[in-house]
């Protein structure tokens, strides 16, 4: 519905403002200017309200199911659009850091996600995950006893009480999403409430009522930078006291060349069903091309053997007690390989290392694909045109990683071997990475509990990793004994057989896990 407040009348417009809130009311009559005119409607300008300039004289403003075209014949139309830039501004200044960098629509979705218990026990059993990060605090108790511990992005609050395990005075748990009702069950369960203050809210707009001397997180998202968590990490050493710690403290990205013609040719084929011509009737190749563009563009989240990677990896370094959040806007990874075999190069892997540096012991966190498998798996990212190496030829290029709104970032990539001039390269979206692992069923294995002081997991958490994993690298982890726990070994109690899908483990009695 439409409302046209104009003609016969000259336009006035008295504006209340208030706070964050202006209140207009349009006047109508010939002795507007002594206050006798008729109020012929009155309506509220937030930043929230609707309303485009239309022409040089008139605003179209909606409220409700109500639009209203406002005509002025005076200069008060030059008042009115100032009082709106006004409006505009404030709300800009009202924006936190991560409203400016993130879309609602992208926040909603992931603290919905984040929300969920069952996602927050998905993180919880990543054995290796949770079992460093515990043992990265208590082998640093000196640094914890009797500090004062900002937890970010606390989620069911975990390493705050990992944190209290290590004598800490207080913690501050900060969490967003609706999980944080759970995490405040728990500090109050523990009987922790004195301990634990669990702040609901983004780190970028909660007050945390002092500085801190530690602050703690696990920021990391696929690919080490997916979800754009670890700005919100540096943005919170605003709080953190001079000489103050941070666990992590530093992360390395490595990345590397890589040869799999079975994983190329497998994710060319996922296009092969808009090739058909006759499907129900109607022809869908003409789409197929859009789809092969579409499926290019997708990281694809797995794992792999060391023996594909053509090269020694480089690394990217990024210390977060020193790095600034623009310094994670757009960053670029120049790299020079020297092939170490030859064959096609069909892209380049990616995974991540993370240490905790305390005063007493630096412990790392690793997801590369020669280390039992965690929850981030690793990352690959396909070259539009496979390319053709030598042993000792050299593959050149960079990678670059743009932020987006999203909560993300869009990857870029260009290869060339140097030799030859052949170059490709690819575009990619890691918000839309392929999960190859996920036709493998993956499933925990129960009956088995975890040795680690205070924290009592089944065998999912013990062990960490998928069924996909164990048929991927049972006979390296069984060569490197990483099955054995660095704090106690476990032991099947009974011959167990399990069948998953393709997977099958058959673990006698007495078999060291």
């Amino acid at each position: 519905m439409y409302v046209y407040v104009c003609g016969v009348y000259d336009i006035f417009l008295q504006s209340f403002p208030c706070g964050n809130v202006t209140s207009f009311c349009v006047v109508a009559g010939q002795a507007v200017l002594k206050g006798d005119g008729v109020c012929v409607f009155k309506f509220t300008v937030t930043r929230e309200t609707d309303c485009c300039r239309v022409g040089t004289q008139s605003f179209l403003i909606t409220v409700g199911c109500l639009s209203v075209l406002l005509q002025f014949r005076t200069q008060k139309f030059q008042e009115f659009h100032i009082q709106l830039r006004r409006e505009e501004k404030s709300a800009e200044r009202q924006q936190s850091v991560f409203d400016q960098r993130t879309e609602d629509s992208s926040a909603l979705q992931y603290f919905q996600f984040y929300g969920c218990l069952s996602q927050q026990q998905n993180m919880l059993q990543d054995y290796l995950r949770t079992a460093t990060y515990q043992k990265a605090i208590l082998l640093n108790e000196m640094d914890f006893k009797d500090k004062i511990v900002l937890d970010v992005g606390s989620g069911s609050g975990i390493l705050s009480f990992f944190a209290i395990q290590a004598g800490a005075k207080r913690v501050y748990a900060v969490e967003a999403s609706p999980v944080a009702k759970f995490a405040e069950m728990l500090v109050k369960s523990n009987s922790l409430s004195d301990r634990i203050i669990v702040l609901a809210g983004k780190i970028e707009e909660v007050s945390c009522p002092e500085q801190v001397d530690v602050i703690i997180s696990e920021p990391i998202g696929y690919m080490l930078l997916n979800e754009r968590m670890l700005e919100s990490y540096l943005h919170s050493r605003k709080w953190l006291k001079p000489k103050g710690m941070m666990f992590p403290t530093c992360s390395d990205m490595h990345l590397a060349p890589f040869t799999d013609e079975q994983l190329y040719i497998e994710h060319y084929g996922r296009s092969s069903f808009w090739h058909q011509t006759c499907f129900y009737g109607v022809n869908l190749s003409g789409l197929h091309s859009s789809a092969v563009d579409e499926f290019f563009k997708q990281p694809i989240v797995d794992t792999f053997e060391m023996s594909i990677l053509m090269a020694k990896s480089v690394k990217h370094c990024i210390n977060f007690m020193e790095a600034k959040e623009e310094d994670l806007h757009r960053m670029e990874i120049p790299f020079v390989f020297k092939l170490l075999q030859s064959g096609l190069i069909h892209g380049l892997a990616f995974w991540f290392d993370v240490a905790f540096i305390g005063s007493k012991m630096t412990v790392w966190l690793s997801t590369a694909p020669s280390e039992p498998l965690t929850h981030w798996y690793q990352v690959r990212c396909l070259f539009q045109t496979p390319l053709f190496g030598k042993v000792g030829q050299t593959l050149s290029g960079s990678v670059q990683f743009i932020a987006n709104t999203r909560q993300s970032y869009d990857i870029h990539i260009t290869a060339v071997v140097d030799q030859s001039g052949f170059k490709s390269g690819n575009s990619l979206d890691l918000k839309n990475p392929f999960f190859r692992y996920g036709s493998i069923v993956i499933s925990y294995l129960p009956n088995v509990l975890c040795s680690v002081p205070g924290l009592h997991l089944c065998l999912s958490a013990c062990l960490g990793y998928t069924v996909g994993c164990w048929c991927k690298n049972l006979q390296t982890m069984q060569e490197q004994r990483v099955w054995t726990d660095p704090l106690q070994s476990r032991v099947w109690h009974k011959p167990r057989d399990y069948r998953l899908g393709k997977v099958h483990l058959n673990c006698p009695a007495g078999s060291v896990v």
